[in-house]
């Protein structure tokens, strides 16, 4: 069971921590509420390519100081960013934890945004991007969104363009940070064997400096869906597709129980429906999966493959074929029973995870103000019914809704 602890310092920033006392390892980091959703047009891009300069120099520190900080201890820094989040965070010996917290203190609110940088990391993204393009297996669930999401910042590519990242000076980041930055919107997340009492100490020493900041920005919400089939030729040996359309939000009560439906039909498991009619019973693809992304006020379902191009009309009939059984055939009590422990395990072994469980926390706190515990979920998966899916199926899986997104070979 997760055993967690909170506590909120007078600026807002909340401190959520999990002791694991059998652990060496301490994974800590600050989740902020903000990704490439809440870019202006003209800042395409750019929370990203803050992520990228957030180790680029500090007030006190270059880039190679930053960068030696942790990794000559034998630790790790990192980040990613999200449509709505953004991660800085580290791995490193329980011994070097307040080393690792002042360090990413540092990065986080005191980055001060070389131009010199900005124009050499500038170009390490617009390589990020080439190598992206080159890789059809990615770049077509990217582009996928902006078939769902048209003409909403849901839709935009969170590496930008490469005319808005060939654009961005000191400034556009100081602009986008002031804007969006709240400290009452960002969680400081840490899994390790410490007690709290030492972590709330340290963020106590480290982030009281940081003043109130409090902006009332608002996210565009997303309404209006049309589906769309779109065909693009590319110079690429095998085609590629994604068909889905709008799902249920984070909040949504649907959510667990869809998310069980995703992963009985396309989840990681070999056993899933997809993979099974597709690639077992016909051999026409390496890949196929379903994925269920969530967000704040909607979510994505998205099923991809990988076919010969002579053979992706069969494929799409054959994906579109197990969607419709799922409308109209109820799992049996057996069926049932094995897709939600499946599930149970999944969920179970992915919390083995420290560092995913630290990352976890602090996007729940972010996104729920609580972290539900494995028992919580398995306890709404267990009281899901066969005529839920079934409802479920009917409502987000019907042929009509559904967009196509197909990369074809020239």
């Amino acid at each position: 069971m997760l055993d967690y602890h909170i506590h909120k310092l007078a600026n807002g920033i909340r401190i959520v921590h999990k002791q694991v006392l059998h652990t060496k390892i301490a994974h800590s980091g600050f989740i902020l509420d903000i990704g490439s959703r809440d870019e202006l047009p003209e800042q395409l891009g750019l929370a990203h390519f803050w992520e990228h300069m957030a180790f680029k120099g500090t007030a006190k520190r270059k880039s190679f100081h930053i960068l030696n900080r942790l990794e000559t201890v034998g630790g790790e820094l990192n980040a990613y960013t999200t449509k709505e989040k953004l991660c800085l965070y580290s791995s490193v010996l329980d011994k070097h934890f307040e080393k690792s917290f002042e360090l990413l203190t540092d990065i986080t609110f005191h980055s001060i945004f070389p131009e010199k940088e900005i124009e050499k990391e500038r170009g390490v993204i617009l390589e990020e991007m080439a190598m992206y393009l080159d890789t059809p297996e990615e770049a077509i669930v990217d582009e996928f969104d902006n078939v769902v999401y048209k003409n909403h910042p849901l839709g935009n590519n969170i590496l930008g363009t490469k005319e808005s990242v060939s654009g961005f000076r000191k400034q556009d980041f100081l602009n986008f940070i002031d804007r969006n930055l709240s400290t009452d919107t960002l969680v400081f997340c840490s899994v390790s064997n410490l007690p709290f009492k030492k972590v709330v100490q340290l963020a106590e020493k480290y982030l009281s400096e940081i003043p109130v900041i409090s902006k009332q920005r608002k996210r565009v919400p997303f309404s209006g869906y049309t589906p769309h089939t779109v065909t693009i030729e590319k110079p690429i040996s095998q085609a590629h597709c994604v068909l889905g359309g709008p799902a249920y939000a984070l909040n949504d009560e649907r959510r667990i129980p869809f998310f069980l439906l995703v992963n009985l039909l396309g989840g990681p498991g070999m056993n899933s429906r997809l993979n099974l009619a597709v690639r077992e019973k016909h051999g026409l693809v390496y890949t196929i999966d379903a994925n269920y992304a969530t967000y704040i006020d909607t979510g994505l379902l998205s099923i991809y493959f990988g076919t010969e191009k002579k053979q992706l009309n069969r494929t799409t009939s054959l994906v579109l074929k197990e969607l419709k059984k799922l409308r109209e055939k109820p799992l049996g009590s057996l069926q049932l029973h094995t897709a939600k422990e499946q599930l149970m395990g999944q969920l179970a072994m992915a919390e083995e995870s420290n560092i995913g469980l630290m990352m976890m926390m602090g996007k729940s706190i972010l996104d729920q103000e609580k972290v539900d515990t494995l028992n919580e979920i398995f306890d709404q998966i267990k009281v899901i019914t066969a005529s839920n899916l079934q409802d479920i199926a009917n409502d987000t899986l019907r042929e009509e809704q559904l967009s196509f997104l197909n990369y074809v070979p020239v």
